[in-house]
């Protein structure tokens, strides 16, 4: 077997067992260049370093900051408040909300963890409270949580466009159809079962229109950012990256308006930013050196020629990354996968005439979808983890949940428009 290979499966093995990724990235590639003759051992050092210096890539400590401001300036509270004037008359009004505020934060966090692990906090227990079972519960906060990579600005969007060289700012313009599309089926679905079970609106009533505005009035400001973000974007005032930094002006500028971000809340949420960002970075580092190699050796090409001569057409090419992506979102947290085998699929989709943009939402799709499923799904683990909820209730609870997220596939990877129709819009 050649080097590469022993290194593939070193790199399998470790992930299997449960070593950090960044660790288990490094020791295969450090195999490869103890192993392979002639090869610098400078160039390991090199790669490694190199690769965490990318331009796109500032853009990832500057939105998780702006992401964990927000969580001290009280934004996370006004906006749960509207969405819960907002959903009170549907079936499932708790779950609604959850839903809904997975969204609206979404464009403000940027993690789907972080979202998950907030949510789990705050709602889980009022949800239990108000009948709820705590399977159900945890399930619908777990997907909620899938919605926040594909709206803008999520980190995996940065992530894919810096290793694949795509515009940022398209692919957060790309995000939002599938976005808005996870949203609306998870809460037509949870209304339907929640009606089922007896899960009552929260009101019957009829809910005037000054309360509405009250509710939604102090939610404007915050639910303005991401529209700041795209517009500047697209307009030409700051770049993907400086709108990191804008949105931590935003937040900061939230924090005074406010009166609720003391300066010890400030210096929490640097110390949070840079292990967050730590944890992110240190993985897109190691990756980097390992996709090096992957392309010394010339794997992208032989993979993306033996593809497009085995597979007959495009659309059988999508349906086998599908089931792969999500085969290895199983096992393998979704930025690494996403940097180990974007550079891999990527070239394939492209020889193929697949739009790159289009192809980036489906395979980040599939990421969350990989992310919610047994038996190494993160979101998974951080939600159970947090509101006591058995791993084996939540996948009986989840199993309907997966029939959607099977059938939201199928319509983004088939219907190229839900991701592509605004940024050839607006671009």
């Amino acid at each position: 077997m050649s080097v590469i290979g022993i290194a593939c499966i070193l790199l399998l093995v470790l992930l299997f067992i449960k070593v950090p990724v960044y660790i288990s990235i490094l020791a295969a590639s450090a195999f490869y260049f103890v192993a392979t003759p002639g090869t610098n051992a400078l160039i390991f050092a090199q790669q490694t370093l190199t690769g965490a210096q990318g331009l796109s890539l500032l853009a990832i400590p500057f939105f998780v900051m702006a992401g964990v401001f927000m969580n001290y300036t009280g934004v996370t509270r006004r906006i749960m408040e509207c969405c819960s004037v907002l959903t009170a008359r549907m079936y499932g009004g708790l779950a609604q909300v959850n839903i809904l505020l997975s969204t609206l934060m979404g464009g403000l966090s940027g993690s789907s963890l972080a979202d998950a692990a907030m949510e789990a906090k705050m709602l889980v227990p009022s949800m239990e409270a108000h009948g709820f079972s705590k399977a159900f519960a945890s399930v619908v906060t777990a997907a909620s949580g899938m919605v926040v990579p594909l709206i803008p600005p999520g980190t995996g969007l940065i992530i894919y466009a810096s290793i694949n060289n795509i515009s940022v700012g398209q692919l957060f313009i790309a995000g939002i159809g599938p976005g808005v599309m996870l949203t609306i089926t998870l809460m037509v679905f949870t209304r339907f079962v929640s009606k089922k079970r007896g899960y009552l609106p929260e009101r019957t009533t009829k809910i005037p229109a000054r309360e509405k505005v009250q509710a939604i009035k102090p939610a404007i400001l915050p639910m303005l950012l991401p529209i700041i973000i795209i517009g500047g974007v697209r307009v030409g005032i700051f770049t993907a990256t400086e709108a990191g930094t804008v949105a931590i002006v935003y937040a900061l500028l939230l924090g005074v308006l406010y009166r609720e971000m003391k300066f010890s809340d400030f210096l929490k949420g640097c110390k949070e930013t840079v292990t967050t960002t730590t944890s992110i970075m240190l993985i897109v580092a190691a990756a980097s050196c390992f996709s090096w190699i992957l392309t010394k050796e010339q794997i992208p090409q032989t993979f993306a020629t033996w593809m497009t001569s085995t597979i007959g057409n495009k659309y059988l090419f999508l349906i086998v990354v599908n089931i792969f992506l999500i085969i290895v979102g199983m096992f393998v947290e979704g930025n690494a996968s996403m940097i180990v085998l974007g550079p891999l699929l990527h070239p394939v989709a492209m020889a193929f005439g697949i739009n790159p943009v289009h192809f980036a939402m489906v395979y980040i799709f599939n990421c969350t979808i990989g992310a919610f499923t047994p038996p190494m799904g993160t979101l998974i683990f951080v939600t159970c983890g947090i509101t006591k909820c058995s791993t084996k209730e939540f996948i009986k609870e989840s199993i309907p949940f997966y029939i959607l997220f099977a059938i939201d596939i199928i319509v983004l990877t088939y219907f190229p428009p839900l991701s592509t129709f605004l940024v050839d819009l607006i671009y």
